[in-house]
């Protein structure tokens, strides 16, 4: 599914629908007079920011789906451009971002720039309304091809053309538990998916409970948590190359290998002995909040929960996030300890203007200025792919540790499939069959059957 922005959105209950601030070179508010904008530009050293000019009385516009408290961190990442360049960033977030782009480019009213977590849906955007998604200009092409690899640019690439560049980004590949439970019961940390089923087996086996609980239960975007299970799966049952094939529709969506990748992942999450620990039956992950389907691990009612690592803004605040902490996550193996596949997804910054700022402004989130600004202000859950990112900026373990897997050239990368595919199958018949497939025991054949037949024939 659908990157980190929806995870995100949904976890923050608690925030505003829409959320418009104004983030200004004066960002202490008062009178709007220069002396607090030059007091705190004369603390940071604007030497990397000279070659975007003066740019006092400008003002970007920024559309997107990361809402607060997320946004706060987002907004705080701009200061030191705000405050070396003097432009003005008016800044909109929105959980009904994606309905409400193309309404607002029909209407004739784009935001300058739009963060976009989904290359599928970059590719829509494109294709209806190519007047107004802006190429990528040459200072930002620069940024993209120094600062990250071919991979992440060909996300951000529409038939040849740079459109959009990488922003955040996050691994999927993981498994959360609790190391002092682990370390109680004598078990260890599975290096192959053969081990990963055996401990499954020894904690029911142990009388120890049920070893794994889940929950796909997402609002509107019910239903992605199980694409991410299966898109991981297929990439350790078929393999990198057929996960490609199978993104780009160059083999059907129910392949026989997507069958039997499907019926892997129902060994766990169809399997009554291995689910739903603290939750309930099988059924029960399809009404399971995703972002706190994982609280039972803590509580000891499940000793495991496959999640990415932004998953770790849901724990509860008291608990550490540790190897040696309360709870940890470890890599979720691959078929042998040297078969190493890694899931994750991002956001990609897409503009509808040319203007200088609006320049400046999308030259500055691709470069490593920023990358290492957004980690100095996130206190966890955020990564980015940008090479120029010092790591040492990153503050939680979990991150330390995706980022690492992230740059491991011994990984095999592979962005989120469902982001990749049309929307009418990634954000739509994808989830719902999947959720079909848990709550109504729909067989593996004929929810890979519907989907299928649900792929655009144009």
């Amino acid at each position: 599914m659908n990157g980190m922005r929806r995870r995100r959105g949904t976890a923050a209950v608690a925030a505003g629908a829409g959320l418009t601030l104004l983030l200004a070179a004066c960002s202490g508010g008062g009178d709007g007079g220069g002396g607090d904008a030059e007091e705190t530009a004369s603390e940071t050293d604007c030497s990397a920011f000279e070659e975007y000019g003066d740019l006092s009385g400008k003002t970007v516009s920024v559309y997107t789906s990361i809402v607060d408290p997320e946004s706060e961190e987002q907004i705080n990442s701009y200061q030191p451009f705000v405050d070396c360049t003097g432009v003005e960033i008016d800044y909109e977030g929105s959980r009904e971002f994606e309905a409400q782009l193309p309404v607002r480019l029909t209407a004739g009213n784009p935001p300058d720039i739009a963060y976009v977590p989904q290359p599928g849906f970059l590719k829509s955007l494109v294709a209806d309304f190519p007047d107004q998604v802006k190429p990528a200009p040459e200072p930002v092409v620069e940024n993209a091809n120094e600062f990250y690899t071919e991979e992440w640019v060909n996300y951000g690439t529409v038939d040849g053309t740079l459109y959009a560049t990488p922003l955040g980004s996050n691994v999927k590949s993981f498994v959360w538990y609790s190391p002092m439970a682990f370390e109680d019961a004598g078990y260890e940390i599975p290096t192959t998916w053969d081990e990963l089923m055996e401990l499954s087996q020894q904690i029911v086996d142990d009388g120890n409970g049920i070893p794994w609980c889940a929950g796909i239960e997402s609002g509107d975007a019910t239903g992605w948590p199980a694409t991410d299970w299966l898109e991981d799966v297929v990439l350790r049952t078929a393999g990198p190359d057929v996960y490609d094939q199978w993104v780009n529709h160059e083999i059907p969506f129910n392949d026989p290998q997507i069958v039997e990748a499907l019926g892997t992942v129902g060994d766990i999450l169809k399997n009554d002995e291995f689910v739903n620990g603290g939750l309930g039956n099988v059924q029960s992950i399809a009404t399971a909040a995703w972002n706190e389907s994982g609280n039972g691990i803590p509580d000891g009612t499940c000793w495991m929960h496959r999640a990415a690592n932004f998953y770790q803004a849901n724990w509860d605040e008291s608990l550490e996030v540790a190897e040696d902490g309360d709870v940890y996550a470890f890599y979720l193996p691959g078929a042998t300890e040297d078969d190493k596949p890694l899931l994750g997804a991002g956001e990609f910054v897409t503009a509808f203007s040319d203007r200088p700022e609006v320049v400046a402004f999308q030259s500055y989130l691709s470069s490593p200025e920023w990358a290492n600004a957004k980690a100095e202000v996130t206190g966890q859950g955020w990564i980015s792919a940008n090479n120029g990112l010092d790591p040492e900026l990153i503050k939680s373990p979990i991150d330390q540790l995706a980022f690492d897997l992230l740059t491991d050239e011994e990984y095999t990368f592979r962005f989120d499939g469902s982001d990749l595919m049309p929307g009418a199958v990634g954000t739509g018949s994808f989830w719902t069959e999947m959720t079909a497939w848990v709550a109504n025991d729909k067989s593996d054949e004929d929810v890979l059957d519907a989907i299928e037949a649900s792929w655009p024939t144009s």
